[in-house]
């Protein structure tokens, strides 16, 4: 395993997009194997959809020795979860790590560069919805520093049925 030290961030490009893909549907396999039901299914995701993440946000990933250790969505804005709001906060989506790639610690790396972004941009706040149901997920996020400050039934998903979400916060600076 590539010891967390060596990542290298850079933003996404077409000639990305089966491996995103790959590493969305690899995250969803292990997340199957813990147990972890009703959040990602392998398939679910094609390149279209990270295609679109890159016409409408940005997707970046992460290199470690030459390999993708891992990616994340960042949004500008986020009203099926949130609502309308004003431009105070980036919003991090499908936050995805190669467990076979990198070693423990990369994935808390990928979301620290995800809030530095958000703050290279002039905003003081990261947001994400973490399934409501997924305990674990949940608690790793309240771990990195998020705040729960709401939940979102009902929210629409890419390729599936609405879900249930818990809305976190972290305040940068």
């Amino acid at each position: 395993m590539v010891p967390v030290r060596d990542l290298r961030v850079r933003p996404a490009a077409e000639a990305d997009l089966a491996a995103l893909v790959r590493l969305r549907d690899d995250a969803a396999r292990w997340m199957l194997a813990r147990g972890v039901t009703g959040q990602w299914r392998p398939g679910e995701l094609d390149e279209d959809h990270f295609r679109r993440a890159m016409t409408h946000g940005e997707v970046w990933l992460a290199e470690a020795g030459g390999r993708l250790a891992g990616a994340w969505e960042l949004w500008w804005e986020d009203e099926d979860a949130w609502g309308p709001q004003p431009p105070v906060a980036g919003y991090v989506h499908r936050l995805m790590v190669d467990r076979t790639a990198t070693a423990p610690g990369t994935g808390r790396l990928l979301l620290d560069a995800a809030e530095r972004q958000v703050a290279g941009a002039g905003r003081t706040r990261v947001r994400l919805d973490c399934l409501a149901g997924n305990a674990q997920l949940n608690a790793y996020y309240l771990d990195a520093g998020y705040r729960v400050v709401g939940h979102k039934a009902g929210k629409p998903q890419p390729g599936g049925t609405p879900k249930s979400f818990t809305l976190m916060e972290k305040q940068l600076g």
